[in-house]
């Protein structure tokens, strides 16, 4: 039986309304395709706070998270992924990439130019049909 992995994803959104990318290294699981940030949801540990944690050890950054916006569950070859992708709003210091290979900041309407993890692709569906509210 596969292993289901419960991972938070931060949705951030600049004042450009631009979203933040991040390109999985060549050493990571699912290397070299883009993803949004975050990790695993530790035991006991809430969405919210699991979030802000791995941001701030991702990214060096601090986000405060926000509301559900996606929640989907994956199964690749050998293990299943619950990727529940929550808003979140930028609140000190600038991401930088630290396991990532890079990081960009790329508007809604041309997310789907690049090559998505195959969990992070409904939440990029979901994005790219939302309006943006000015």
């Amino acid at each position: 039986m596969k292993k289901t992995v419960k991972v938070v994803a931060a949705i951030i959104e600049n004042d450009q309304n631009e979203i933040l990318c991040a390109l999985r290294s060549p050493e990571m699981l699912i290397p070299n395709q883009w993803e949004f940030p975050g990790g695993k949801v530790e035991e006991g540990e809430d969405l919210k706070t699991a979030l802000e944690r791995e941001i701030k050890e991702e990214l060096a950054c601090d986000i405060e998270a926000q509301e559900v916006f996606n929640d989907h569950t994956h199964e690749y070859d050998t293990f299943i992924i619950r990727l529940i992708a929550m808003r979140a709003d930028l609140i000190k210091g600038q991401p930088e990439a630290s396991e990532h290979s890079k990081l960009i900041w790329l508007p809604r309407e041309n997310l789907n130019s690049l090559d998505w993890a195959p969990a992070d692709l409904p939440a990029v569906d979901q994005l790219q049909k939302e309006k943006v509210e000015l």
